[in-house]
C-alpha cells in the first residue's frame, strides 16, 4: 500500500503539469483565430520619410493562423500575406518591386498598431488599423 501511495503521489504532479500544459497549448492554438477579424479596416499611416497616408486594408483568413491582405491607398493596391500568433500580426508584402514587412499589436477591440519597413531600408513607417 505504501508503494502505491508513493506512485500515486509521484504521478499527481505529472498529471497536473500535463493538464496545465494541454490547457495552455489549447489557449495558444485558439489565439490566432481570435486575434483579429476578417474584414475591412481603415488605415492611417506614416511613411518612413514622415509623410502621411490613409486608405483601407482588407484582411481575409485563409488558414488557422494565416491571412491574405490587400491595402488600397489612393489608386495603389498592395497585396501580402500575414501570420498571427496571439496578439501579434505580421505581414510580408511587396511595394513596387521591393519586399517589405510589418508587425502589429492587436488590441482588445480588434484595432491594430504597428510598424513597417522595406527590406534593406534604414527607415521605419507606422500604421494604425481600425475595424470598420
Amino acid at each position: 500500500m505504501k508503494r502505491f501511495a508513493t506512485t500515486v503521489r509521484g504521478l499527481a504532479p505529472r498529471i497536473l503539469a500535463a493538464a496545465l500544459m494541454a490547457g495552455g497549448l489549447s489557449a495558444v492554438l485558439a489565439a490566432p483565430a481570435q486575434a483579429q477579424r476578417n474584414g475591412t479596416y481603415e488605415v492611417a499611416g506614416t511613411n518612413p520619410d514622415g509623410s502621411s497616408y490613409s486608405g483601407n486594408i482588407l484582411i481575409q483568413q485563409v488558414g488557422l493562423a494565416s491571412w491574405r491582405v490587400r491595402w488600397t491607398i489612393g489608386q495603389a493596391q498592395i497585396e501580402g500575406y500575414g501570420m498571427s500568433v496571439g496578439r501579434v500580426f505580421s505581414i510580408g508584402f511587396v511595394l513596387g518591386e521591393r519586399p517589405g514587412m510589418s508587425i502589429f499589436e492587436v488590441a482588445e477591440d480588434g484595432s491594430m498598431s504597428g510598424q513597417w519597413t522595406l527590406i534593406g531600408s534604414s527607415a521605419i513607417g507606422t500604421e494604425n488599423l481600425t475595424p470598420r
